[in-house]
């Protein structure tokens, strides 16, 4: 028998995209200027899809250098500087009382129209018979006992399947989903 999973996915919390708009809202007002765009992505931007409870946004900025003079206001809404591998962007956690809660993507806008993580959000909203297939997968994850560093491995082969349909539906040509060194 497996241990059980670190991992928790939770049923949709129709309270996730206020949570993400608050933290969006929030973080235009401490670093005034700075994101071109932000938008809440991830599996809890996805009405209707269980997801770990992690509010996952993205933001777009002209140049990733720009964000730095910014640190001290996003540590000030506990967006900490965070590396996990994936070199062409920034990334910023946030903790409340020790329990992972937001994560921060950083971008630079060059890049913004045909991120993965965009795309693969819409073609699920999009495509809910692709959404109900990733939640069946996410708790068969869980069930199985993967620890938390091979969950996101562990969903690669079916996002890369389903970003390489959406991005072919946008006539762009297919990109790894998997961006960690």
């Amino acid at each position: 028998m497996s241990e059980p999973s670190s991992i928790h996915v939770a049923d949709y919390d129709p309270d996730w995209p206020r949570q993400a708009a608050t933290a969006i809202d929030a973080l235009r007002a401490a670093a005034p200027g700075l994101f071109v765009e932000i938008e809440h992505i991830g599996s809890t931007a996805v009405p209707g899809l269980a997801a770990k409870p992690v509010i996952d946004l993205m933001a777009a900025v002209h140049d990733l250098t720009h964000a730095r003079p910014h640190q001290a206001a996003l540590a000030g809404l506990g967006f900490h500087p965070h590396d996990n591998g994936m070199t062409d962007r920034l990334l910023y956690v946030r903790a409340d009382s020790g329990v992972r809660s937001h994560v921060l993507h950083v971008v630079s806008l060059e890049s913004w129209p045909t991120r993965n993580q965009r795309i693969f959000r819409d073609y699920l909203r999009a495509h809910p018979e692709d959404a109900a297939r990733y939640a069946q997968l996410k708790r068969a994850i869980v069930v199985a006992g993967t620890a938390s560093g091979g969950y996101a491995r562990a969903k690669t082969t079916l996002v890369q399947e389903l970003t390489d349909r959406a991005r072919a539906q946008l006539g762009l040509p297919s990109e790894p989903v998997w961006e960690k060194r």
